[in-house]
């Protein structure tokens, strides 16, 4: 049982702290995040985005996200897709005050709310249309804290599946 731990990438620290608690609970999991990325990495991330059981795809507010929210809708279908029993938690950050923080100019203060503006119309949209899904395996969280009990509670589901499987006549 795997764990893929998709979602914002780039300088993104959020999956630190999973990681640490996750070795600590002996759940094993796949982060894509590498420091020098090669074309072969996209083959490998795209055989756990359809492999692995739990699918982790937190949007956080420490960049604009578009790229990873433009893969949300695709990656859940896709994963979706491959197996009806694999469950995929999002998150998807509404804040984007952390990057007001950042020194500026005034040509990248305008860039920014452009970007900030476009970047929270983007994520109340991807929000409003993943509530419409009506699938029972994929779950909406507020935050990464809720994100992490989640697919640790999913984990303990999913360890248990496969030793009823056993039992299973055939």
């Amino acid at each position: 049982m795997t764990i893929g731990l998709f979602g914002t990438c780039g300088g993104s620290i959020w999956r630190d702290s999973f990681m640490k608690r996750y070795q600590e609970n002996d759940v094993e999991y796949y982060n894509p995040q590498v420091d020098e990325w090669k074309p072969e990495d996209a083959v490998i991330e795209a055989e756990h985005l359809i492999n692995d059981e739990i699918i982790l795809f937190p949007v956080t507010n420490e960049t604009y996200g578009t790229g990873s929210l433009s893969e949300v809708g695709f990656s859940i279908l896709q994963a979706i897709k491959a197996d009806t029993n694999r469950n995929v938690i999002i998150m998807i950050d509404q804040n984007l005050d952390v990057l007001d923080d950042i020194p500026m100019s005034m040509n990248e203060m305008i860039q920014h709310e452009l970007l900030k503006k476009e970047s929270l119309r983007a994520r109340a949209l991807v929000k409003a249309h993943l509530k419409k899904l009506k699938y029972p395996n994929v779950y909406i969280v507020k935050n990464l804290e809720d994100m992490f009990l989640l697919s640790m509670e999913l984990s303990a589901i999913e360890t248990i599946r496969t030793g009823l499987e056993k039992y299973r006549i055939k």
